[in-house]
């Protein structure tokens, strides 16, 4: 990979598209290269700049609020040894919630076809889509802060669905881990909902009117351990194994039940064997955001 002559040192300076990351031409085949460039990408960050540029314009009042709140107000936190140090994302985080924000509360993107207008190449056409339903995939490398941008956009369809009128958004939320080790670091970022309350993801009361903390109603449940669950205000957290079994042929779009697709049949087997069904109860819920924690790409 090539690194552009002006690109910040810091990881907190916000890049502009022109200066980003690129490959070597010269050490890779043509094919090679042109997979390295998502089609998408470079359209969507530029229109990304230029909104941030002015001041989210077009946003939602709830989403304007929120980013202003991350990325524009100063933030002190306790550092390890007490003392109390400047908080702030890094730019990779921050230009993740905004892309989300971005795609879904101006452009109102709904299907693959509100996506095909970013394409760069010229070779994106329907018919490589599977699914005509909304999903966006942030790629960030390991150990730059995926679960972080996870709580932002938790706490932005949250809020978005509680304040904004006719909303789209969720407040309960699916979060599916690849495997025991990244659950078990999941679970310690989520219990108590910690990284909410330790990272400033909540405004403080008051800010912009809303009292975001007091609102801010959210129970966590782990693998079999539901507790009750209310029809707005849960966290599911999971791992892979129990929504969807490696010995079971991939369900489809084209299903009967689609949802299937989505979540998966129920695991079968001494190893998955669950006391509860969680397909069953997040079939019920007229709500949900799906959030797949998934390190099998490169």
């Amino acid at each position: 990979m090539a690194l552009h002559p002006d690109f910040p040192e810091s990881p907190h300076a916000i890049i502009d598209p022109s200066v980003r990351w690129l490959p070597d031409q010269s050490l890779l085949f043509d094919l090679e290269y042109a997979m390295l460039l998502p089609p998408l990408v470079h359209k969507i960050r530029e229109q990304v700049k230029t909104w941030r540029d002015n001041k989210y314009s077009g946003a939602s009042k709830t989403s304007k609020a929120l980013l202003n709140w991350w990325f524009n107000i100063p933030h002190l936190r306790e550092g390890d040894e007490g003392k109390m140090e400047k908080f702030q994302y890094y730019f990779a985080q921050r230009e993740a919630i905004e892309t989300i924000i971005y795609l879904s509360d101006v452009v109102k993107v709904r299907d693959e076809f509100d996506l095909m207008r970013f394409d760069s190449s010229g070779a994106v056409s329907a018919n490589m889509f599977d699914e005509n339903w909304r999903r966006f995939v942030i790629k960030m490398a390991t150990g730059t802060g995926k679960t972080k941008v996870m709580s932002l956009a938790i706490a932005w369809s949250f809020f978005h669905k509680l304040y904004e009128q006719n909303s789209e958004r969720s407040r309960n939320f699916l979060v599916i881990a690849p495997n025991i080790i990244v659950l078990d670091r999941l679970y310690h970022d989520f219990q108590g909902l910690r990284i909410f309350l330790d990272d400033p993801v909540l405004p403080d009361n008051g800010f912009e009117g809303n009292n975001w903390r007091d609102d801010f109603q959210l129970t966590l449940h782990v693998q079999d351990e539901v507790r009750t669950t209310r029809a707005t205000g849960n966290i599911f957290l999971t791992n892979i194994h129990r929504v969807y079994s490696s010995d079971q042929s991939p369900p489809t779009p084209d299903d009967e039940d689609s949802m299937d697709y989505f979540l998966g049949k129920k695991p079968t087997g001494e190893t998955t064997d669950s006391k509860v069904d969680l397909g069953d109860i997040v079939r019920d819920i007229d709500e949900l955001m799906i959030l797949n924690d998934d390190t099998s790409c490169p």
